[in-house]
């Protein structure tokens, strides 16, 4: 049976009621208050505290300060007048048992309205995130279709540019055809006008004769021809210019640069938040990049296990964010779980596709986390690739390439250890 508390004091104006409970030494976090419009307990095992108030009060607009083994109620009245006792007068058992069943109630109904009212803020703001992405997405699309539509036209111009070229060449050589033609018909007409006449014998042709000179019976016509001499050796220094003008439409990753972006799209709207294991979280610790940067913040100050902590939860809230992998991967390899950093390394690569300019970075630094794990496992040989992979996507890395370097040497040793 609780021991129920009859010491207290309580003051009074128009509009609020003062209440003062001492907790006789009980620890702060045992109290457990409750609040109605006509009805307050204060439960403090192995007290108990009761009082059915003489008028109603606005249990939403009542405040508790607990602190200094004191309890200090601030109830506001729901109408400004005085109080002539603080509980209700002549009040029996079965009265009393209504006006508990009632306040629980409305206590009851007063949270759902709450949970739902945050229901639906939820769902307002998700519907609002999702409006948004989509508008972005449209603007995006239209874009695109703005940028192959001026592609068309330009195509469409140079086109027509060239036919206008082949059309004018081809008139400039019909021109010295047609004059030709009609050069050949007039000169057929002064044949035709011309008498016939015999044919005279042509004297017979005069043939070279075999002799000192016989070598030349073609100078003259070598003469004729000029042939030039051959051509001296040499080289043609030649520099390009920097490509200053934006890659041609046809060059360019558009088609998997836009699958990027829509997988990302879909990674951030991939949320698990409502499970029941994450209900007790608090907003903030419901949202991925929250966790992420946390995890980031703790990962700089070396505390690996309560980062590989945050990764985790943002993980089971979001599975489809590459960078909480390779993040993880991070703390693992300062953990020394290797399999578990090349688990997370793996997972990053197979989420970090199509292979774009957006996720270069994030790329080689998978695979470069992957090599290290596996050179630590004394795999070199699997690190090693990891490490060409990391330089195919940045050959200009030099701290990759002196890794690589330092691979190679360590794999060319234990090949020659091997054949001594």
């Amino acid at each position: 049976m609780p021991v129920r508390v009859s010491e207290f004091t309580w003051q009074q104006t128009p509009a609020e009621v003062f209440l003062s409970l001492p907790l006789r030494g009980v620890c702060v976090r045992d109290a457990d208050v409750f609040c109605g419009e006509s009805y307050l307990k204060v439960n403090f095992p192995p007290f108990l505290f009761e009082v059915f108030l003489y008028a109603p009060i606005d249990d939403g607009s009542s405040r508790a300060k607990i602190g200094n083994d004191m309890i200090l109620f601030t109830l506001c009245k729901k109408e400004p007048v005085m109080w002539e006792t603080l509980s209700m007068p002549s009040v029996d058992k079965e009265m009393m048992q209504r006006i508990r069943e009632k306040s629980i109630l409305q206590a009851q109904e007063k949270a759902k309205e709450a949970t739902e009212a945050k229901s639906a803020a939820k769902r307002e703001d998700q519907r609002y995130a999702l409006g948004v992405m989509m508008k972005i997405e449209e603007e995006e699309r239209k874009k695109i279709e703005e940028m192959k539509e001026n592609e068309r036209k330009k195509a469409t111009r140079e086109l027509e540019a060239w036919k206008e070229c082949q059309r004018q060449a081809e008139e400039q050589t019909r021109i010295p055809r047609k004059e030709k033609c009609q050069r050949g018909k007039q000169a057929e007409e002064r044949g035709a006008l011309k008498p016939p006449s015999l044919p005279s014998k042509a004297p017979p042709p005069r043939l070279p004769q075999r002799g000192r000179n016989w070598e030349n019976i073609f100078s003259e016509k070598v003469k004729e021809d000029g042939i030039p001499a051959p051509r001296s050796a040499g080289s043609i220094q030649i520099s390009f210019t920097p490509r200053a003008f934006p890659t041609a439409l046809r060059e360019s990753q558009l088609a998997e640069e836009e699958e990027w972006l829509h997988k990302q799209a879909e990674a951030r709207r991939a949320m698990s938040t409502d499970l029941p294991e994450f209900c007790d979280l608090k907003e903030e610790e419901k949202n991925p990049d929250w966790l992420k940067e946390k995890g980031n913040k703790l990962f700089a100050t070396g505390n690996y296990l309560a980062a590989v902590d945050a990764y985790n939860l943002a993980i089971r809230l979001n599975r489809k964010i590459p960078l909480l992998y390779l993040n993880r991967a991070a703390c693992h390899l300062k953990l020394r779980n290797l399999h578990k950093a090349i688990e997370d390394s793996s997972k990053a690569l197979e989420l970090l596709t199509p292979p774009v300019s957006d996720n270069a970075s994030a790329r080689m630094k998978a695979h470069v986390r992957r090599g290290t794990a596996f050179c630590q496992l004394e795999l070199y040989v699997e690190g090693l690739q990891d490490y060409e992979a990391a330089l195919k996507i940045n050959p200009a890395n030099a701290f990759v390439q002196k890794d690589a370097e330092k691979i190679r040497t360590i794999i060319q040793g234990t090949a020659l250890k091997s054949h001594d």
